[in-house]
């Protein structure tokens, strides 16, 4: 069974990060929504998230050993739906194309935010 989620990522600092065979890309201090899904074991693919020691398997992990995981969600919704919805948040801006999303039509699986909170739709 596949299941969805969201993290939740604040990046400090804005930083260039090599992210794989994607490239580099120029990643600003804020907020990133990453949509992603784990086909059998969702608590294994969250604890793999949060851990700092790891190998760099997946885009996000290469985010990841920049920035911290502050908070995620489950969603009953499929992976691209779920997606598409957050892209529909005023102001959320795809930074890396095919981040995350190698293998659907979505233009990133990565949605940035300056700030979070009230002041992100305002």
């Amino acid at each position: 069974m596949n299941q969805t989620y969201c993290l939740l990522i604040q990046l400090k600092s804005a930083r260039k990060i090599k992210v794989g065979r994607l490239g580099a890309f120029e990643f600003p201090r804020g907020y990133y929504i990453y949509t992603g899904s784990a086909l059998n074991n969702l608590d294994a693919r969250i604890a793999r998230h949060f851990s700092k020691k790891k190998r760099k398997h997946w885009h996000i992990d290469y985010l990841l050993a920049n920035a911290e995981v502050v908070d995620f969600f489950v969603s009953q919704k499929k992976e691209c739906e779920l997606n598409s919805e957050i892209f529909e948040i005023p102001r959320a801006t795809a930074l890396a194309e095919k981040f995350g999303s190698s293998d659907c039509r979505c233009k990133s699986h990565l949605a940035y935010f300056r700030k979070i909170g009230t002041a992100a739709s305002a």
